[in-house]
């Protein structure tokens, strides 16, 4: 995508989960923190865990606790399975679009570097696996996010092929990665701290800056903004 173009129109959506379309921090950060405690490492503030949680748990533990690593995982789910339904919440407008956007009869779908059971359980207790073609999470694919083969996974039967008229919706620097490893176009949520992350990983460039958006009514409005030379809305 040339820089200043603007996306094409989409055909299908891929959005990222955690701090993209909810809010389920407080669960991971707690789940983090029992198994830091469990393991003998400092605990982590929330903002610490916010700006550093990004890749999926099978490619950070083992880095995190070298051979301990499976005993790391067993904690934080069991931790995690506790308390994550309970402390669920959509951001807001998540509902509202995401309803919009499938009455639209767009493709939409899930690629998340949340455990996949998980995720599941979470879109269904807030009503929303209905919107969504694929739901797909770590360790669903032969590997996780940025690798393509999740957003391969979420394409799958949906009869749309991987391309510029795929948007990838997400908050963090592998979104865009994974965006521009499966040849998508990445649309990035501008949060506090996000953007700051783009050019930690020099990645700004490769989002064209109509495609950095506040949230999920700054999509709804892309999305229309890119329809209206077709259909005049």
């Amino acid at each position: 995508m040339k820089a200043g173009n603007g996306p094409p129109p989409p055909r299908a959506i891929i959005f990222d989960w955690d701090n993209t379309l909810v809010d389920v921090w407080p669960a991971i950060h707690d789940a983090l923190n029992t198994t830091f405690a469990a393991m003998d490492h400092p605990t982590w503030s929330l903002e610490e865990t916010r700006s550093r949680v990004r890749k999926s748990l099978r490619d950070s533990f083992p880095e995190m606790f070298g051979a301990r690593w499976t005993e790391a995982r067993k904690i934080f789910y069991d931790r995690y399975a506790a308390v994550h339904l309970d402390q669920l919440k959509p951001l807001a407008g998540s509902a509202e679009v995401l309803s919009w956007l499938a009455g639209l009869g767009l493709y939409l779908g899930v690629v998340s570097n949340k455990a996949g059971g998980y995720l599941r359980q979470e879109a269904e207790r807030l009503g929303w696996d209905g919107f969504f073609g694929k739901i797909v999470g770590a360790t669903d694919a032969n590997s996780d996010k940025p690798d393509p083969a999740p957003v391969e996974m979420a394409l799958d039967g949906s009869g749309i092929g991987a391309g510029p008229d795929v948007w990838f919706v997400g908050d963090g620097a592998i979104d865009v990665q994974c965006a521009l490893n499966s040849g998508l176009t990445p649309v990035f949520f501008l949060r506090d701290g996000t953007e700051a992350e783009l050019i930690r990983h020099n990645l700004v460039q490769f989002v064209d800056a109509q495609c950095r958006v506040r949230g999920m009514e700054g999509l709804k409005k892309l999305v229309q903004d890119r329809f209206a030379p077709i259909s005049g809305r």
